[in-house]
């Protein structure tokens, strides 16, 4: 084994090799986890390795990243189930490499390095992760590529597995269409039905059960669940099914939101109006609501139309791609740790239970001392319910909203895989500078401290009881223009407090995605400029000092630690993979 020098220059020389052979001088890139596929017109190296023994398996994923560029064209895509999507991918990015390594001699050996590398890294026969490089796999050896032991091993039980679906009979053709994209796609629609990858399902667990870890923030993940009620052959408009779903699927929700909330939305704001002309100690007004009249709690799926849905998620998903790495090893840590808290655990070295016979020896060397026993015990884990509260205030757009989007969907995916439930709200307002409150107000003489005068809008975009396939289309409605307005936190944390106390679950989570303190012009100049940050500091101690609720909260560009107790700051996109990592880890190590 040696060691590189000049790492840098052969770093650059491999970015040059890649538009050289892409034909593309314009292509850009940058240093981080490559992505597969690659990024549009963005090619993602690592960084070139220190040991020599890395080399080749280093080079085999940048020489895939050029033969895709070189290769491989956008084409419309076809909805498909997530593990499906994996799969289908897969097998064009296989393609790319058995062109790219037939134009270009040498490439071989990296590709088939990588790929050996890629066997022996993957642990979960389940995974659909690993289905996808069996496809690599079992592509490359059709074309007559040789592989190596672990990328052989994992082939050989590949095609036991499926011995009965008869693969074989499109091996020929597909390798013979290699060279055309279009009919090689259409082969690879043949090849996922034959794996039973691709069929008509109505089940919504089996759906649940097979998607996998690795990629929630993929662009063609919004078409899974309206995959239900699709033929294969006739949904090619994702537009036209949106629709087509939004008729059962809102009935549904509305159904499984009432039976989990126990109120209605009106009974909701009810709840949270606070007294009028109510006073503190020292004689100051406290917190007052001039009216609620206007108030509003709405379903994200009522903010946009079903094409306007459909657009913002894919915006939404554009912006999570480079992250799927790192979303991937999110979800499994979180899962190892979770479920090292539901496994079993046993008591040694007892008077009484089932025979310990690993210390049996201690009884033929000594015969005098007494047998040992053990008795095995369930590790008490607490169900746990997590909210996650966004604010959706104007100073929130541009480049803040981005972040708290993928913040919520990173979450919130991952923490529904380990089947923790998961409500996601958001808070504004529905007007600028007051709406019908205000108007009232000055109707009715626009009297001093009036008290809170904006019409609040609260958001569901997802609730607990709902699943993340069914709510995580409209998500992308955090991005709509038009949306962000003021923000009255304090309410906000009441409301999605109020929600979350009602829950049956034993530990209750509430992390708060906000850029800072809350802003009303109306409110704040009618009242003492400090109304709104006073209220705000009183909902979150009685939260932290008297509430069973655990609050965090994350600050997106400022720090927000003047409010919450236990909070943490996001200033760069870069920092949300290894902060939410840490984070997350660290809440549910407790």
């Amino acid at each position: 084994m040696g060691w590189i020098k000049n790492r840098d220059k052969l770093y650059e020389a491999s970015i040059s090799s890649i538009k050289a052979i892409a034909k593309n001088k314009d292509l850009t890139s940058k240093n981080g986890i490559p992505q597969r596929p690659p990024v549009l017109d963005q090619a993602s190296l690592s960084s070139t390795p220190r040991s020599t023994k890395d080399l080749s398996t280093w080079r085999g994923e940048s020489d895939f990243q050029a033969f895709w560029f070189a290769y491989h064209k956008p084409i419309k895509e076809i909805p498909l189930t997530l593990p499906a999507r994996l799969v289908f991918n897969e097998l064009e990015m296989s393609r790319v490499e058995i062109i790219g390594s037939s134009d270009f001699k040498g490439s071989k050996t990296n590709i088939i390095d990588y790929l050996e590398a890629k066997s022996l890294s993957i642990e979960d026969q389940k995974s659909p992760n690993y289905t996808a490089l069996c496809a690599n796999l079992w592509l490359k050896d059709a074309a007559g590529i040789t592989l190596l032991p672990a990328s052989q091993k994992i082939l050989n039980n590949f095609n036991e597995k499926f011995a009965s679906a008869n693969l074989f009979e499109i091996k020929e053709d597909i390798v013979n269409t290699i060279s055309n994209q279009e009919n090689f796609s259409k082969l690879s629609e043949k090849f996922l039905k034959k794996i039973n990858l691709l069929k008509i399902d109505n089940s919504e667990e089996d759906l649940n059960e097979d998607e996998p870890f690795e990629s929630p923030g993929s662009t063609n993940e919004i078409e899974q669940g309206e995959m239900e009620d699709q033929q294969d052959n006739d949904s090619s408009d994702p537009e036209n099914m949106l629709e087509d779903m939004d008729i059962a699927m809102d009935d549904n929700i509305q159904q499984v939101e009432s039976t989990s909330d126990g109120t209605s939305i009106d009974e909701e704001i009810e709840a949270l109006a606070y007294p009028e002309n109510n006073y503190t100690t020292n004689g100051q007004q406290d917190y007052s609501i001039f009216t609620s009249a206007f108030d509003e709690i709405i379903d994200a799926k009522d903010l946009t139309t079903s094409d306007e849905a459909l657009r913002l998620r894919v915006q939404l998903d554009n912006l999570i791609k480079p992250y799927q790495t790192t979303i991937g090893k999110l979800a499994n840590r979180l899962q190892r740790l979770l479920l090292a808290k539901q496994n079993t655990s046993w008591n040694f070295n007892l008077e009484e239970g089932i025979l310990d016979t690993a210390r049996l020896h201690r009884v033929i060397a000594e015969p005098g001392h007494p047998l040992s026993y053990k008795e095995e015990t369930e590790t008490d884990f607490k169900d746990t319910v997590v909210t996650l509260l966004i604010d959706n205030s104007g100073s929130m757009r541009g480049r803040s909203i981005s972040l708290a989007a993928i913040c919520a969907d990173i979450i919130g995916s991952t923490l529904e895989r380990c089947q923790i439930k998961t409500e996601v709200l958001g808070f504004t307002t529905k007007h600028w500078k007051g709406g019908d409150s205000k108007q009232e107000w000055i109707n009715k003489g626009g009297f001093t401290n009036p008290g809170r005068l904006n019409d609040i809008r609260h958001i569901i975009y997802k609730s607990a009881d709902n699943t993340w396939r069914r709510s995580r289309k409209y998500f992308g409605a955090m991005l709509r223009e038009g949306l962000l307005k003021e923000n009255i936190d304090g309410e906000a944390l009441a409301w999605s407090h109020e929600r979350l106390i009602k829950r049956n679950e034993e530990r209750k989570i509430m992390i708060v995605i906000s850029d800072g303190a809350p802003v009303d012009d109306s409110t704040l100049s009618a009242n003492r400029e400090d109304y709104l940050d006073n209220h705000l500091k009183k909902m979150i101690a009685q939260i932290e000092n008297e509430s069973p609720v655990e609050l965090q909260a994350i600050g997106i560009g400022h720090d927000v630690t003047k409010y919450y107790k236990n909070a943490i700051t996001i200033h760069r996109a870069e920092e949300l993979g290894e902060v939410l990592l840490d984070e997350l880890t660290k809440l549910f190590k407790n």
